[in-house]
């Protein structure tokens, strides 16, 4: 039989490589789409899927709007990774945040509960979770949780509150704790985008400065692409469990600099970086980094993509992109 997958936050980074994946596998997907005056769908565009895929109606605040995508959709699996995701945001609207990536976690795994229980559901935690809990040491699935934003804070609720529902429901839920992924689909408010954006405008002759915040900030740093391979693989799984996806080496955002500014061929890269105090986190996470032997040893799974040929390929992406321009 045809398996039914239900993807909220769809249109996002993850949620698009995740749909391509799943379409690829021979999946029906179904995605979770928040009526905008403009629709957000270039990522599905960009990998030519959208067509492919059902969109319903809805919205993570919305508990009847939840209800009637899910009885819809009769999911075999279900991918939560809706989110208000932007961490320097959570400070300024730490209220939306919280009913969207916390509360609205206890909304979808409701639905999931009443009108799709044997669905397996799949929670996206984050590392950002960890904060600055052990220091500089790399966390696993035993760290002690310290969230330092309120987004950290919003993705532990709902990290818990799926745990939870696992335990006193019997709902099949996994939570992946995915450290910093990126690619050329993601937001151009993240930095590592914002970099290679950055780099590519200057490359052309269309920017001749790249303002930043913390140089020094230290993540773990993996192409999405590989990370929602992950996410599929936890839901194949006899039994539900959390995992790490990681790779388990860090990289400075100076370093990202440095290696985007290599690619386009530019050496003499310091002096178009300038620091801006508003870029700058009211409390910082200075390190995270991860180990996945678990994913890997259970799951199978490891990144495939390392750190230089993720940052290649998103400056190169920008570069196409504004080159068109």
């Amino acid at each position: 039989m045809e398996k039914r997958a239900f993807i909220t936050g769809i249109t996002g980074q993850d949620g698009a490589y995740l749909a391509k994946f799943l379409l690829d596998k021979g999946y029906k997907v179904f995605g979770l789409v928040r009526r905008l005056s403009s629709p957000n769908f270039w990522r599905l565009e960009e990998l030519g899927i959208k067509n492919e895929i059902e969109c319903l109606d809805g919205d993570l605040t919305d508990e009847y709007s939840l209800n009637q995508a899910v009885k819809a959709a009769q999911p075999n699996e279900v991918y939560n990774l809706a989110a208000q995701s932007f961490v320097g945001t959570s400070w300024k609207q730490a209220v939306l945040t919280s009913e969207v990536t916390a509360i609205g976690t206890i909304k979808i795994l409701n639905a999931v509960r009443d009108f799709a229980p044997a669905a397996k559901f799949y929670q996206a935690s984050s590392s950002e979770m960890f904060g600055n809990s052990g220091g500089l040491d790399i966390k696993d699935e035993n760290t002690a949780l310290h969230p330092t934003s309120p987004y950290a804070i919003s993705k532990l609720f709902a990290h818990w509150m799926a745990v939870n529902y696992k335990d006193s429901y019997g709902l099949f839920t996994c939570c992946g704790i995915l450290f910093n992924h990126e690619s050329s689909l993601r937001g151009i408010e993240f930095v590592t985008r914002k970099i290679s954006d950055g780099v590519a405008r200057i490359k052309l002759g269309m920017a001749d400065k790249l303002q930043l915040g913390n140089l020094d900030s230290k993540r773990d740093w993996g192409f999405a692409g590989d990370y929602v391979e992950a996410m599929w693989a936890m839901l194949q799984q006899d039994k539900p469990d959390n995992y790490i996806v990681s790779t388990g080496k860090t990289h400075s955002v100076e370093d990202f600099c440095k290696e985007a500014f290599k690619v386009a061929g530019i050496t003499d890269w310091k002096q178009y970086i300038t620091q801006d105090p508003r870029y700058m986190r009211p409390s910082e996470l200075h390190v995270l980094q991860g180990s996945s032997n678990k994913a890997k040893n259970i799951l199978g799974w490891t990144p495939k993509v390392d750190f230089e040929g993720l940052v290649k390929m998103m400056v190169e992406a920008d570069l196409r992109r504004l080159s068109k321009k």
